[in-house]
């Protein structure tokens, strides 16, 4: 399932319960690192793991923990990156990075 925004988002994630959310930071209307942390504020959304999907500055990765959010891959980057990526938020494949938070290839996380 795609949305066009991050308010989109909101809407229709009530619907779909999706297993694992991405975002970018700049999207129309409501940020990635925005929507984030109304994903957080929700109960219904406050335990599905959210990644940002970015080209993101050091700024933008410290507003995105900040936010809530449990992983950060940087663009460009290699679909088996993005698949291992998803793998580790469903289901806590691969290695713990040294604070037993996941990652992924460039994947910066911070899920623990």
């Amino acid at each position: 399932m795609t949305a066009a925004d991050g308010a989109e988002c909101l809407e229709v994630v009530h619907e779909v319960r999706p297993e694992v959310i991405t975002l970018d930071v700049v999207m129309p209307r409501l940020d990635g690192l925005r929507t984030a942390a109304r994903l957080r504020s929700d109960p219904r959304t406050a335990r599905v793991p959210v990644a940002i999907i970015s080209a993101c500055t050091q700024h933008e990765v410290d507003k995105g923990i900040a936010a809530g959010v449990d992983a950060f891959l940087a663009k460009p980057f290699e679909p088996a990156e993005l698949v291992r990526l998803v793998r580790q938020l469903m289901y806590g494949e691969g290695p713990p990075s040294v604070d037993g938070r996941h990652g992924a290839g460039r994947a910066e996380s911070t899920r623990g």
